[in-house]
């Protein structure tokens, strides 16, 4: 069967059209650090192989590191046939390796061998980075909602997308809410080059006629750091703030956080205490010692709602316009903020 070479976008755009399943001819170690979204890894060489031949080809060369491929790992080809079955029964896969190179074109000559309809990346996972990193410098019409902790402003985002626009939960993604508690219930968090995949693919999906609603962060979410290009952009962006009693601020975040065990809410109070105050960290200790969380809210969000004001007042968003929200007709504030978005654009 004839083997299709494809570049990047051309890649990406046939993959995306087909029900086919995307290869990982990498090794487990570099998968598991980052991948295409959506790939499956099949590894040619295992951490183990890869690491022995590679001291082959820098100590001997090419064909040593050949023969020492197949020596390692050509009993086990059957292995990745059947593997490549089981994922692929319709034996329609793409492929990609590092660099575009021999594993990806030994994988795929295996496979063709079997029957398989191979299409290959150019250039490999390599090109695919280049090709993620382009999306955070492509000009894109960012609408930023800001709001102080507790407001609700990720359940926002997901109003939003059922009225019809377009959004990116960078939360969702970084599996962090963003504040000192935000991995508590959360699945472990990406590394920094898997979660710029993961934004990038997702802005890869999006129009750039049409705006795309962020959640205003700081650069740091847990681990996960925003891109450099795709910060500038968001402080440069326009921003809509929710204002939300806080009251109901207090209730929503008792709702979300009073569930953890009072150990974990302490160990991250604690965290913080050289920014809140020795004797303001010691007082909202002892208000979730006792059972207190609304005097513990209160406590904690004098800390938030400071830095939150601060941190605003040092982007320089061109439009930074408030709008009242109420949860107990989201509906109609839901469209408040979409009304409020088309005034800006104007």
């Amino acid at each position: 069967m004839q083997l299709r070479l494809l570049e990047v976008n051309d890649f990406i755009d046939s993959y995306r059209k087909s029900n086919a399943v995307l290869l990982d001819a990498r090794s487990t170690g570099e998968y598991e650090k980052a991948h295409i979204p959506g790939a499956v890894s099949l590894p040619l060489l295992d951490n183990e192989s890869r690491a022995i031949i590679g001291t082959a080809y820098k100590q001997q060369g090419r064909e040593a590191a050949v023969l020492k491929g197949f020596e390692l790992e050509g009993p086990r080809f059957h292995e990745k046939i059947l593997r490549a079955l089981t994922l692929a029964p319709d034996k329609q896969v793409y492929i990609y390796c590092w660099r575009g190179g021999m594993r990806s074109n030994i994988l795929a000559w295996l496979l063709q061998m079997a029957g398989f309809r191979v299409t290959l990346l150019k250039g490999g996972y390599k090109t695919f980075r280049h090709w993620i990193i382009n999306h955070y410098k492509t000009p894109r019409n960012y609408l930023v909602l800001g709001g102080k902790t507790g407001s609700g402003k990720t359940e926002m985002l997901y109003l939003l997308k059922q009225a019809g626009e377009q959004i990116v939960d960078l939360e969702g993604l970084a599996h962090h809410k963003g504040s000192t508690y935000g991995a508590l219930g959360q699945l472990p968090q990406y590394s920094q080059e898997h979660f710029e995949n993961l934004l990038g693919w997702q802005l890869s999906t999006l129009s750039t006629s049409q705006r795309i609603w962020i959640e205003n962060e700081s650069r740091l979410i847990g681990k996960n750091c925003l891109p450099p290009d795709f910060y500038d952009l968001q402080i440069r962006s326009p921003k809509i703030s929710v204002e939300v009693d806080v009251e109901v601020r207090i209730k929503r975040i008792a709702n979300e956080y009073a569930c953890f065990p009072v150990d974990a809410l302490i160990e991250r109070t604690i965290a913080v205490k050289n920014r809140m105050g020795p004797q303001h960290s010691k007082m909202a200790v002892e208000y979730l010692q006792s059972g207190d969380f609304h005097s513990w809210i209160t406590k904690m969000l004098e800390y938030y709602d400071k830095t939150y004001t601060h941190s605003s007042d040092q982007q320089p968003n061109s439009v930074n316009t408030p709008v009242p929200f109420n949860w107990d007709d989201k509906e109609v504030s839901v469209r408040k903020l979409i009304n409020r978005a088309n005034e800006i654009a104007k």
